[in-house]
């Protein structure tokens, strides 16, 4: 009878090296995967993370007039914390039903994009406490994680004060009517409001 162990030798070496190469895929991909993480969790405060990211026009989240809730193509809103969206968007549509329409003057925006507006502050009100009552820098913003939106008309803003927690959408700050944030569970009370940005800076 004809031996095998001619022919199952290379088919088993051929299947080790073909295994062997798989593995070395596999942990490449793994390679390439912890390096996109570690860029992706750069630090907003970072001079490269700033330098990748666009400071205006739509891709870094500039909003020229309101979107509407459906706008989701644009980055300001597909890029929003997803439990937000939806909150806005249910919110968004009974609001409607009392004829009220709710845009969105701002949502996510780049790391980039809030430090321009951070040094517009500082240049209009003359010192970085002084816009920190306005505008958070980019690693305190909740727009820069996608956990806050400014709504408008004023209109829009009073029922959303008025009915947001129904929803978890509280205002979180005292000085501006606009900004809303996903601060409680539906239906529940939403917590008391910081006087301004700056507080939440003090605390930090």
């Amino acid at each position: 009878m004809p031996s095998h162990r001619g022919i199952a030798g290379p088919v088993a070496h051929r299947a080790v090296a073909h295994r062997a190469v798989a593995l070395g895929a596999v942990a490449l991909g793994a390679l390439m995967l912890s390096a996109c993480s570690y860029t992706e969790a750069a630090t907003p405060k970072s001079d490269h993370y700033l330098a990748t990211q666009p400071d205006s026009g739509p891709s870094g989240g500039e909003i020229e007039d309101g979107l509407n809730v459906a706008d989701t193509h644009m980055p300001a809103l597909a890029r929003l914390d997803s439990a937000l969206l939806a909150a806005l968007q249910m919110a968004a549509a009974d609001a409607r039903l009392s004829g009220v329409d709710v845009h969105v003057t701002s949502g996510w925006r780049s790391a980039a994009y809030q430090q321009r507006l951070f040094d517009e502050a500082v240049a209009k009100y003359g010192s970085v406490d002084e816009a920190s009552k306005w505008v958070h820098s980019p690693s305190l913003s909740k727009h820069v994680s996608g956990q806050a939106v400014d709504i408008g008309p004023t209109d829009a803003d009073d029922w959303l004060i008025q009915h947001g927690s129904d929803y978890g959408l509280c205002q979180t700050y005292a000085n501006e009517m606009w900004h809303f944030e996903l601060a409680t569970t539906p239906g529940g009370e939403c917590p008391p409001q910081r006087n301004n940005p700056s507080d939440e800076r003090a605390e930090g």
